[in-house]
């Protein structure tokens, strides 16, 4: 979307007075905006994030830099990424309805979405770094894949609608082209603005000098770029999902983009993979096991949900140009064999892009705090060298691994590897 001149960065002085004018915060709030109390919050990479609290009720309120945050203006960023967050939530929200927060305000011109503030909802990252559960997140998980998926290709949408969505998404230009840099490039070469653990550089070089390794993670490249089979979050990790110890919420959408179907649930696992690698830094021994079994069993329960509700589904919802009924149900065929076999191809991909994410999140620009909290070097180095390790064997081996059973054992395996 172009740019508008009228912009103006916000800040914890300024927002009440901006929200003030607004009749649909203002009402929901409740008072006067010199009343409310704000609050700068945001911890990620690229926004401002906003908490303000009235006497009614609290809201988000999230406004889109013109720059990285991590890098500052250095590295610009077009506004229009908030354009594309706030109708990627609009479409998560018709799809698995309460799953993403609620909506109040939308300010294209400002880049900022005024959002339900969800409490007492944390970070899942920070819950899996302090050792706690979620019941049932695989579950919930599992099923926002894949509805997100299921819904927004052609299994259910007009061919007509899904084209005229993906051309307007297309215009996401400046985003996709971060995770085309950070996730399937600057890992495999020493790129500016990389960095790692001392102590990995053995590792690091066995990847960056695997020609068979980088020619698997460009054709994952390949179909990342050019392969629209679905809307994705696009950045679906444990930093973008808010929980309780019951509920879990889906955040932060701004790298949405169509693309194939196994992107959003192989970058979900592969976050998943590293909070169980840095467990032995954040648990004691007699807690140590059991947690690491907990994270393993929500990978389990995500793909398991997921291919169980992707079948009711095509079963039920199957309505677009993709595998129409005419050509099965309508001819008296079983249509499941077909739904089985692109389950398949979507578990092979997800495995890929799981083993990529794993080597962004130790090598390129913003890695993950499961590792970086661990101070202790010598402690955090043979963690993400299994990680690592373990990431380079999906790469490879993608289509050998038969379930999420079998994912597992190679991650006990590697759990109990000295790879330095």
């Amino acid at each position: 979307m172009p740019e508008d001149n009228s912009y103006k960065t916000l800040s914890v002085e300024t927002i009440g007075a901006h929200l003030g004018a607004v009749d649909a915060v203002r009402s929901r709030l409740g008072g006067n905006a010199d009343g409310w109390s704000v609050r700068e919050v945001g911890d990620g990479n690229l926004n401002l994030v906003f908490i303000v609290e009235g006497p009614d009720e609290t809201v988000i309120a999230k406004q889109a830099l013109p720059y990285v945050r991590l890098v500052g203006d250095s590295w610009p960023l077009p506004l229009y990424r908030a354009f594309y967050e706030y109708h990627a939530l609009s479409r998560q929200a018709a799809r698995d309805p309460g799953l993403v927060p609620e909506i109040y305000h939308f300010d294209e011109a400002q880049a900022l979405i005024v959002m339900e503030f969800l409490s007492p909802h944390v970070i899942l990252r920070r819950k899996l770094i302090a050792g706690e559960k979620v019941v049932d997140l695989g579950a919930i998980l599992g099923r926002f894949c894949a509805r997100t998926a299921f819904y927004g290709s052609e299994l259910y949408m007009q061919s007509a609608d899904k084209k005229a969505d993906v051309a307007l998404f297309a215009g996401n230009v400046a985003i996709p082209a971060i995770t085309e840099a950070l996730v399937f490039t600057d890992p495999y070469f020493d790129a500016e603005m990389n960095a790692h653990t001392d102590g990995l550089d053995p590792v690091v070089a066995d990847l960056r000098g695997n020609v068979d390794l980088k020619m698997r993670v460009q054709r994952m490249m390949t179909k990342f770029a050019s392969n629209t089979e679905t809307m994705l979050h696009g950045d679906l990790h444990s930093g973008s999902i808010m929980a309780t110890e019951t509920e879990a919420r889906i955040i932060d959408p701004e790298f949405v983009q169509y693309g194939p179907f196994g992107f959003d649930i192989g970058m979900l696992t592969a976050n998943f993979l590293m909070a169980y690698f840095s467990q032995p830094a954040h648990r004691s021994q007699a807690d140590l096991a059991g947690y690491q079994e907990w994270i393993l069993s929500v990978i389990e329960a995500t793909f398991e949900t997921f291919q169980d509700e992707f079948r009711r589904l095509w079963r039920d919802e199957r309505q677009g140009m993709f595998y129409p009924q005419v050509l099965f149900e309508g001819q008296g065929h079983d249509p499941m064999p077909a739904c089985n076999a692109l389950l398949g191809d979507i578990w092979t991909d997800a495995i890929s892009f799981c083993g990529i994410e794993m080597h962004r999140r130790c090598l390129s620009l913003a890695h993950n705090a499961d590792f970086e909290d661990i101070e202790d070097v010598r402690i955090r180095a043979p963690l993400e060298a299994r990680n690592l390790t373990m990431g380079a064997e999906l790469i490879l081996n993608a289509e050998s691994f038969a379930d999420a059973q079998a994912l597992c054992s190679l991650a006990r395996q590697y759990n109990e590897r000295n790879v330095l």
